[in-house]
């Protein structure tokens, strides 16, 4: 047997030359020298799809309101001017809670902000479904408002922070999505109660908006806390356990912390899981460092 035989025979295929058995076990994109492809995070998915659906509250109240005010007009006996004033006002009130709500989330964290939007177009909906006159109308109106308002900052941001790399873009858009699908149920709920009597028809179309509220606020207390916002309270340990979950290797979980503590103005070598970080009165630090001594505590200064 000569040698060429022996090789081909331990090969285990004859007579085939090895280059092209190598090349015929290489994936295309190993080949190519393409990185490799990962799998979509389903976890990333979940929880960024369930912070996002906060987004139906405000196009339930745009699309339920498009209906109401029809039978809302007849039942109040309001004018064209009262009309324009309860349904364009919600723009202004909303722009006052999305204003607070990025002070709000950094006090009390993401998950929580969210629970309480869900929990003020709760009471806002309860208010507009008992509504016994203009004045009371408005401020369920404006209770409402402010819930929307804090919905609409707060879920793209736990989104962005939560989401891997690879699909930051395609989660972030969500709250888009939920917004119209917020619209059709607001439809739905107009068709579904229009023959009810007057006095009790548009009050159950606004009143039932506090039914995904509910639901809403239940679901996110299973959600994780941001990463980002468990870094700038000191809570590297917990950081790191959301990131493994949520990213798509461990390695990226490594970079997207490091990234945080870079922002967060900690040093790359505070390792410890809980390290203390001073806040200055605008949030903002002019510098940093980590004392010695075991363990070492992080701080900003």
């Amino acid at each position: 047997m000569t040698t060429h035989q022996k090789s081909a025979d331990a090969d285990g295929v004859p007579g085939e030359p090895t280059g092209a058995r190598l090349l015929s076990t290489t994936s295309p994109t190993a080949a190519l020298g393409l990185p490799k492809k990962h799998k979509r995070n389903k976890y990333a998915l979940a929880i960024s799809v369930l912070a996002s659906m906060t987004s139906v509250l405000l196009g339930y109240d745009t699309g339920v309101m498009s209906g109401a005010i029809i039978y809302i007009k007849r039942d109040l006996k309001i004018s064209d001017v009262q009309i324009e004033i309860l349904v364009g006002t919600i723009n202004i009130y909303s722009l006052l809670g999305s204003a607070v709500a990025g002070r709000t989330s950094d006090w009390i964290g993401r998950r929580y902000t969210i629970v309480f939007a869900s929990a003020i177009f709760f009471a806002g909906a309860i208010l507009m479904g008992f509504a016994t006159n203009y004045a009371f109308l408005m401020v369920g109106r404006f209770v409402a408002g402010i819930g929307v308002g804090y919905a609409l900052m707060i879920a793209p941001v736990y989104a962005a922070e939560v989401a891997p790399a690879s699909c930051r873009g395609f989660l972030t858009s969500f709250p888009e999505v939920f917004i119209n699908f917020g619209v059709l149920l607001g439809y739905v709920s107009n068709y579904a109660f229009a023959k009810l009597p007057l006095k009790l028809g548009w009050r159950l179309m606004l009143g039932v908006g506090a039914v995904p509220s509910i639901f809403l606020a239940i679901g996110v207390l299973a959600m994780p806390e941001s990463p980002r916002w468990l870094v700038l309270q000191g809570r590297l340990r917990d950081a790191q356990k959301v990131l493994d979950r949520t990213s798509d290797s461990p390695e990226e979980a490594q970079l997207r912390l490091a990234d945080i503590k870079q922002a967060a103005g900690l040093p790359e070598n505070c390792s410890d899981d809980v390290v203390s970080v001073p806040k200055r009165s605008r949030g903002r630090a002019s510098g940093r460092s980590c004392s010695s001594g075991p363990p070492p505590p992080c701080a900003i200064f």
